[in-house]
């Protein structure tokens, strides 16, 4: 499916993660004129203090990611430890995310991450990959 990507002034952006970067996140969209609606198992949280609306609810909780998809024109997220099934269950059901659940997956296991930044021309520190002791 492919989607426009500009968004309206007034659109909601949803952001899976309610910390501190969402925090941060959700301030600078509301000063560019953006709604924000946050998603995360603190009731409590930073983000959302500071956010129009907040849904409290684990990460794998898919019936509270519908309802929330529901409330978004675009879906992002703050921080990497986000599961990657749950983009792809909101992506299936039609949400609009980004990045993808792909960019995701690439930076929950660093080896990826700095493989993929060489392979697109980004210089990294060496590197090697270590899975034992022996390594």
């Amino acid at each position: 499916m492919s989607h426009d990507k500009s968004l309206p002034l007034g659109a909601k952006i949803g952001i899976l993660g309610d910390g501190q970067l969402g925090r941060m996140l959700s301030q600078a969209a509301s000063r560019l004129g953006f709604k924000v609606v946050v998603f995360g198992p603190d009731a409590e949280s930073p983000a959302a203090s500071v956010s129009a609306l907040s849904k409290v609810a684990r990460y794998t909780d898919l019936e509270a990611l519908d309802k929330f998809a529901a409330q978004c024109d675009v879906v992002t997220f703050e921080f990497e430890n986000i599961p990657v099934a749950s983009l792809e269950h909101l992506v299936a059901g039609g949400a609009r995310v980004a990045p993808n659940a792909r960019a995701l997956g690439i930076t929950q296991d660093r080896v990826s991450e700095k493989s993929f930044a060489r392979s697109v021309g980004i210089r990294t520190v060496d590197f090697h990959e270590v899975n034992s002791v022996d390594d």
